[in-house]
């Protein structure tokens, strides 16, 4: 009747569009990764803002000290409940199978650490964090694809490329409001950090995936807290008997350590159903709440192009989750079998496997 009429029929493409990105792109599978990543962000937040802030206000620059506290945490807990563990579960046969993999593991981790919070002493908070994310995802994105194996698809990589805008606009924010103070050591420091958190990131995917969160955290808190402790009277007794301790300055030590403490504990929650990658693209906010935080320590100057490269990342990152990796193991691996459901984006698998088998039902 509407052809007789000379008028067109109207088409339901464009609602039947709209239901399928609500559908793909805002799941509670999705939603609640956006949620667990920005948690994550502010644990990173107020590692950063203690850091710099005892750096600028209190000349206090002890970075091992700092990530020895929280090792320890880690160890009188995470240790602790896996030394009551039995079987092959066990502290004692995991230390007897595995120490020198978990020593060298967390020598990376510390370092890592150890120069990332060193870095805060030269460049802005911004700047350092933004490198960071520049420098570090595609180094984690390389390392994933050659020991986990993980295969991306050309949405990942322009997910990637608009996250990384993002923090492209936020450094032009930083620019344009006259904090481009960075040096040359700086950076250095933040680059060799980023690659260290990188494999540090690739390898705890592997063990809280396929081994468990218990044996990873239970680790790291022994052989971090020894390693930092070592590296502590080595290298920053001088700076620890130089300050002059007062309440602020113990508080800003137990904020930091709180913080971290959080982050190590989460993070291998959050990896475990999601990715190394999927994680680090989501903590790109931390650059922005940061410098929120900034506008009121600091005296950062605020600029609009904030809320944008806040809003670019943020799609970015529901872009990256809303299509699944894939894993291309070989046949014949010595990798161990999995002993859990820890997969990339394991929601959104799960989603499209039910929706396979409710499509060959009808």
């Amino acid at each position: 009747m509407e052809q007789i009429l000379g008028r067109q029929p109207h088409a339901p493409g464009s609602a039947s569009l709209l239901l399928w990105i609500k559908g793909k792109l805002f799941t509670w599978n999705i939603l609640k990764t956006i949620a667990l990543g920005q948690m994550l962000s502010l644990c990173i937040c107020g590692t950063a803002i203690t850091s710099q802030y005892l750096a600028e206000r209190y000349k206090v620059n002890t970075p091992m000290l700092q990530s020895f506290i929280n090792y320890c945490l880690l160890f009188l807990i995470y240790t602790v409940m896996l030394a009551f563990q039995s079987g092959s579960d066990n502290f004692l046969y995991i230390l007897k199978k595995k120490w020198w993999k978990y020593i060298l593991l967390r020598l990376v981790d510390v370092e890592a650490n150890y120069l990332i919070v060193r870095a805060y002493q030269y460049p802005t908070l911004t700047s350092v964090q933004s490198l960071l994310d520049c420098f570090g995802i595609p180094v984690l994105m390389a390392l994933s694809w050659f020991i986990l194996y993980a295969r991306y698809r050309v949405i990942h990589f322009i997910a990637v490329a608009v996250c990384l805008l993002g923090v492209g606009t936020m450094v032009g924010a930083d620019i344009l409001a006259g904090r481009e103070d960075n040096v040359l050591i700086g950076d250095i420091v933040v680059l060799l950090g980023a690659s260290l958190y990188a494999v540090s990131n690739v390898c705890e995917e592997y063990i809280v995936k396929k081994l468990s969160r218990k044996e990873f955290l239970g680790m790291v808190g022994l052989f971090g807290t020894i390693i930092s402790c070592i590296q502590l009277l080595i290298v920053e007794y001088k700076d620890i008997a130089s300050i002059h301790w007062d309440w602020k300055i113990a508080l800003l030590f137990v904020a930091f350590a709180f913080c971290m403490f959080c982050l190590y504990s989460f993070m291998p929650l959050v990896i475990k159903v999601t990715s190394a990658t999927s994680v680090n693209l989501g903590i790109l906010t931390a650059d922005l709440y940061s410098l929120f935080f900034g506008l009121f320590l600091f005296g950062y100057t605020f600029s609009g192009l904030y809320i944008l490269s806040f809003t670019v990342i943020m799609v970015g990152f529901i872009l990256y989750c809303s299509t699944p990796t894939r894993t291309a193991e070989p046949a014949e691996s010595s990798v161990p079998p999995v002993t859990s459901t820890g997969i990339d984006n394991l929601g959104l698998k799960l989603e499209e496997n039910l929706q396979e088998t409710h499509s060959a039902v009808l």
